[in-house]
């Protein structure tokens, strides 16, 4: 176990410090002058010149680099110009958001990607099969801004039953005492169920959104592992015992088929949680995405580098924990790291 925890940390470290390279790499060939963005149209070039100097930009790459990385495991992550603000304020503020939504978004597919998998793959009847794989194409197939903006119409305006882009709360509703930093969460915490009533009919819409995508990808691959483990001897064993088919279909056949989802499941969690960017303009959600988005276009260095090593720790976290989770749930793997 701790072998391929050492082996899994290691590989992710190369993969991190390569994802910091090339964001670095790529935002200092861009054709602009972030000093200049900072000062104005009507700054002088000696002012230009000295924020330059005062930013490090005319030292070497390598030094430019190293600096950043330094600066960035101390806990300094530079200072946002785009917002006025430290990177840690700006993101910090911002992260909580994005996190409630992807987490709300990633669970929500998975709990309707195991279920519609299973339904589709239990006696296999044709109708049911096919309404589940039309319902996977559909959310690999429609762009997500769309969805949104399809859904607003249709449960906002049309059916006024959800609520509009308001953000995260109605407006004149206060935010529960920080706790965890999710709304929902700390809602219960606190113990303002009209608060949490109020926030969590917020994250359907924007979450159901982020999620259909991610459910179009999981049911299709549980279903074909479903139909795979299905033509195994063991599962006939056990039904010519006089097992419940069901049973055996629930019990036996989706631990088996479950496996490659999960190995799946943490790259999609992982994806969700680092925000998606239309989806939190479509809805007018404070999360990170617009942040970047808003500071890619003034070339706000140090809001996209921490950024973009901020998401790729965040895929190397949850990859480790879904590898130590295949190693504690499957008997085979566990006994070849042994």
């Amino acid at each position: 176990m701790l072998r391929t925890v050492a082996s899994r940390f290691l590989s992710s470290l190369a993969a991190v410090l390569g994802a910091s390279i090339v964001a670095f790499a790529f935002l200092r060939v861009l054709p602009s002058n972030p000093a200049r963005l900072i000062l104005g149209q009507f700054a002088t070039q000696q002012a230009i010149n000295e924020q330059i100097k005062a930013m490090g930009l005319d030292q070497p790459l390598w030094v430019q680099y190293w600096r950043y990385i330094t600066a960035f495991l101390r806990g300094d992550w530079g200072f946002a110009y785009s917002v006025g603000q430290p990177v840690t304020t700006a993101i910090g503020s911002r992260l909580g958001a994005s996190t409630e939504l992807g987490l709300y978004a990633f669970f929500g597919a998975l709990f309707f990607a195991v279920l519609a998998a299973l339904l589709a793959t239990y006696r296999r009847r044709p109708i049911v099969d096919g309404v589940v794989r039309g319902a996977s194409s559909l959310g690999l197939g429609i762009p997500p801004f769309w969805f949104g903006l399809i859904v607003l119409l249709l449960f906002s305006q049309t059916f006024p039953i959800l609520p509009g882009p308001e953000g995260r709360l109605s407006p004149g509703v206060s935010p529960p005492p920080t706790i965890t930093h999710l709304y929902t969460v700390d809602a219960l915490l606190n113990g303002q169920f009209g608060t949490f009533w109020d926030a969590l009919r917020h994250l359907i819409l924007p979450a159901l959104t982020l999620g259909l995508a991610a459910f179009g990808f999981l049911v299709r691959l549980l279903r074909a592992n479903l139909l795979d483990v299905s033509r195994e001897q063991f599962l006939t064993v056990a039904r010519s015992k006089g097992v419940d088919r069901w049973r055996v279909h629930l019990r036996h056949a989706l631990p088996n088929a479950f496996l490659p989802t999960l190995t799946a499941g943490g790259l999609v969690l992982a994806q969700l949680l680092a925000g998606s960017v239309l989806v939190e303009y479509v809805f007018d959600w404070p999360g990170v995405g617009a942040l970047v988005v808003d500071s890619t276009l003034r070339h706000d260095y140090a809001v996209v580098e921490t950024f973009v090593l901020l998401s790729a720790i965040a895929y190397v976290v949850v990859n480790i924990v879904v590898d130590v989770l295949y190693v504690v749930i499957d008997p085979r793997v566990r006994h070849e790291t042994a």
